[in-house]
């Protein structure tokens, strides 16, 4: 794993001084995502320069450096990234006549864009990756992110130069930069907690979407006017263009569905097992994270299987009721035979990495599991450079309470009167989440956090369709234009043509949404920026793009089973660990932010939401964050999720 940086700009042709300063000053703000070596390259008959700091994990001699020019000297890369494949590739490429130099699956990839040209090339890799390539011959630089967007790319421009990083930290080394907040996508960030692709939270600066790839021109850079950050989009204009598509392998998978579970389930564990497998090829140390849930367990559990010694796992426990998974991990582990590592941590320790969000996670992120994230990286770190982690699983095989309980809510509501679905609402929400808890102490069965779900559902239950169910659901501000002043927040998520699932299910439909939005912009996202803040990889096997075609033919109900969430993704699990091991309420990866912020927090956060600091930045209705303030305070609402967002990004402003 490694951070990639770099611009395109012919008018600093003549400037080599310039463009080697640059270079360097972006290549150091990503010494942290590869502290084992660092390179830069540049064109000077052309104005392109490509930077790199390497994380090393295959072929660790001098010749993996970076950046790396092919054989033919036609292209030259800066790569994040694994090529899980890139051995059969190399036979395949030698049987042309390729003899490699080394053992990096950067060669190879470079040996094949000699062979094939870069269009052609990279729906034939199977990873993890996001890339600059430049091509002498045609003077093109190419930019390209793998399929489910595991790897960030982040690219604009800085008046009329081109440039791109791995985060954003490069791009303000760069003497061009003159940022401004874009309000449009902070209305965003504020009903999400993500400000989703291909918007960043600053005007003029993009996020590659997955699977698809830019070629930019020198006239391309001249005339940032004719860019369309929509892929495929056409009308005289330049934009991303897909070299894979999650809608045609949802409705390739949809069309033709897999119904038999026997049959299923051996399929699933096959496909897994080899994806595993590939991905656990590496020239360092590797792990796993372990939770003790079903995602991470089965993971290890078929690691476990393929490895003649015991992989090496880590947790990490908090010494809060209802935040702490440690116990559940622990006898995975003991089951299956790990060498576990384990860590509790304080409140103390937790609230410590707070002030540390800002700067690594780069724009604004509001997923409070980015804490646990990264104490379990920097714990992992200590023993691996390279980990293994359940992410996707949820997406994949319908892990989110959201997909049983949507269609639920919206058919006991869809008939009653507005003014009925709002006063049930109230109801729900008229008793406070600690008064919830209490009345319901004794009722078996009742998920962690009841008080809080059900103002949740409270929100939930005042919609208007199912869409708004779903939406209502994930949104941390429902109406995040009030919030936010100056903003119209673009609305084609739930309309473009590009974002709707195949027709068959709205659980088929929330899973295609999560995939292409929640999945790559907010979980791995927050990954990334935890594990590369400590120089450690982390690789996700379920979202090998085989695993995810499979998930797409299954039928829901091999994946949503008497009310079991991923329920075939289970029946792999109990062939490895006992049911008794797994079976429990969903937990989630968290924090108690909501008890933090009325107690450690509260001065902390009161600063950040003062009114008149608010009226002054003019980004926030400064009375109505205070009024939502006041009810979390009191007690008499949850409202963790909305105060941690403004939070976010006021810490994230202020830095």
């Amino acid at each position: 794993m490694c951070g990639i940086s770099g611009f395109f700009d012919p008018a600093l042709m003549s400037d080599a001084a310039l463009n080697e300063r640059t270079l360097d000053d972006m290549r150091d703000r990503l010494a942290h995502r590869g502290p084992d070596d660092s390179g830069t390259w540049s064109d000077a008959s052309s104005g392109v320069g490509l930077a790199h700091t390497r994380l090393s994990i295959l072929d660790l001699s001098a010749a993996g450096h970076q950046p790396m020019e092919s054989h033919s000297s036609r292209f030259c890369v800066t790569f994040n990234g694994e090529i899980y494949n890139y051995r059969a590739l190399n036979a395949e490429l030698q049987s042309l006549g390729f003899t490699p130099r080394g053992s990096s699956d950067t060669e190879v990839f470079l040996a094949a864009f000699d062979q094939w040209g870069v269009e052609a090339t990279l729906p034939r890799l199977s990873g993890m990756f996001a890339l600059a390539v430049w091509d002498r011959k045609e003077r093109v630089l190419y930019l390209a992110r793998d399929r489910m967007g595991e790897k960030p790319l982040f690219f604009g421009w800085l008046g009329k130069s081109f440039v791109f990083a791995s985060e954003l930290k490069a791009l303000r080394a760069h003497p061009g930069w003159n940022p401004s907040v874009n309000s449009d996508a902070l209305a965003l960030f504020m009903r999400y907690a993500y400000v989703p692709a291909p918007f960043s939270i600053y005007q003029d600066i993009y996020k590659l979407p997955p699977g698809c790839f830019l070629s930019v021109s020198a006239s391309d850079c001249q005339n940032p006017s004719s860019f369309s950050a929509v892929p495929d989009a056409t009308a005289g204009v330049f934009a991303p263009r897909r070299y894979w598509s999650l809608k045609s392998i949802a409705n390739a998978g949809t069309s033709q569905p897999l119904s038999d579970p026997e049959e299923s389930i051996v399929r699933l564990e096959t496909t897994l097992s080899e994806a595993i497998s590939d991905q656990m090829v590496a020239d360092v140390p590797l792990g796993a994270f372990l939770s003790g849930g079903v995602d991470s367990s089965t993971v290890v559990a078929l690691m476990q299987k393929l490895s003649s010694q015991p992989v090496k796992t880590f947790t990490i426990g908090f010494d809060v009721p209802g935040f702490d998974e440690a116990e559940f991990a622990r006898r995975v582990a003991e089951h299956l035979g790990t060498n576990h590592t384990e860590l509790y941590v304080t409140g103390e320790q937790a609230l410590n990495v707070i002030p540390t969000l800002p700067h690594i996670y780069d724009e604004p992120h509001a997923d409070a599991s980015q804490i646990p994230s990264i104490l379990v990286s920097q714990l992992a770190r200590e023993h691996v450079t390279v980990a293994m982690s359940g992410d996707g699983g949820d997406e994949l095989f319908c892990g989110y309470n959201r997909y049983m309980f949507s269609k639920r809510i919206w058919k006991l509501v869809e008939r009653l009167p507005g003014p009925i679905r709002r006063s049930i609402g109230s109801a729900l929400g008229a008793l406070s989440p600690t008064t919830w808890e209490r009345v319901l102490k004794h009722v078996p069965g009742r998920p962690p956090r009841v008080g809080y779900k059900l103002h949740r559902l409270a929100d939930a239950v005042q919609s208007e369709s199912l869409v708004d169910v779903y939406k209502r659901l994930i949104s941390y501000w429902p109406q995040p234009e009030r919030l936010v002043t100056s903003s119209v927040e673009p609305t084609a998520f739930f309309g473009d043509e590009n974002r709707l699932a195949p027709p068959a299910t709205f659980v088929d439909q929330m899973c295609f949404w999560d995939q292409i939005a929640y999945l790559p912009d907010d979980n791995l996202a927050k990954m990334d920026r935890a594990s590369m803040s400590v120089g450690l990889e982390s690789r996700a096997p379920l979202l090998d793009h085989n695993v995810v075609s499979l998930a797409w033919q299954l039928d829901n109900g091999l994946k949503i089973q008497n009310g079991a969430s991923k329920w075939i993704l289970r029946q792999v699990l109990y062939r490895h660990v006992p049911r008794e091991l797994i079976e429990r309420p969903k937990m989630g990866f968290s924090v108690p932010v909501g008890e933090w912020l009325r107690g450690p927090l509260k001065e902390w956060s009161g600063d950040l939401l003062n009114r008149d600091s608010l009226v002054r930045q003019g980004f926030f209705d400064a009375d109505l964050v205070q009024e939502t303030w006041n009810r979390h305070i009191s007690g008499r609402r949850d409202e963790q999720n909305a105060l941690w967002a403004v939070l976010m990004f006021q810490a994230w402003h202020n830095s």
